[in-house]
């Protein structure tokens, strides 16, 4: 499926799923396609921002000598604050081009650490990303973001996504809660 058609069945899902985005921001990174960050607030004080951009081009492993321009995972990525914090579009779009500018693969486990506040004041410096919330097609999957503090992040370095995960769940973690503190770790 052509780059245009990919994204236009993307933010027509997104849009269906979530109506209508009260905002819109845009992010071009040198050696990269232009990458969308999308708005949508709820009646239940969510606030979901949802990439649009980095699903346009497959990703590849950088070690491979020749990058396939039509298979790979294609992803966007879902991150759900409650009350939202419209600071943290530029770190999304910043993530969002990571398969373009340096080659990464985003998947399920990872961690995407921006080595700052996500916004002024958050606890978080990076995410976890959960498993696959939905997807396009059978190409493209939306891959849901939650926000670490950096004890979470080492945690995890340490012991591995499933264990934080467990953690979290043991201890009723509310994910979506903008200021959360860590959960205890020992």
């Amino acid at each position: 499926m052509p780059h245009d058609e990919v994204l236009s069945a993307v933010e027509a899902r997104l849009i269906s799923t979530f109506g209508e985005p009260d905002g819109r921001a845009s992010v071009t990174f040198l050696g990269a396609d232009r990458i969308e960050v999308l708005r949508f607030a709820a009646d239940d004080g969510l606030v979901r921002y949802a990439t649009l951009g980095m699903s346009a081009a497959p990703m590849a492993d950088p070690n491979d000598p020749v990058a396939d321009p039509v298979r790979g995972p294609r992803a966007e990525l879902l991150l759900t604050v409650r009350g939202g914090h419209d600071e943290v579009l530029r770190p999304l779009a910043t993530l969002a081009a990571s398969p373009q500018v340096e080659g990464l693969i985003v998947a399920p486990g990872a961690s995407l650490d921006l080595g700052a506040p996500l916004w002024p004041g958050a606890p978080f410096a990076g995410f976890l990303v959960a498993e696959p919330g939905g997807r396009v097609g059978d190409q493209v999957h939306f891959l849901p973001l939650l926000p670490m503090t950096p004890n979470e992040a080492a945690h995890k370095r340490v012991h591995g996504a499933s264990e934080l995960r467990e953690r979290w769940l043991r201890h009723g973690t509310d994910l979506r809660d903008p200021q959360r503190r860590g959960v205890p770790l020992d």
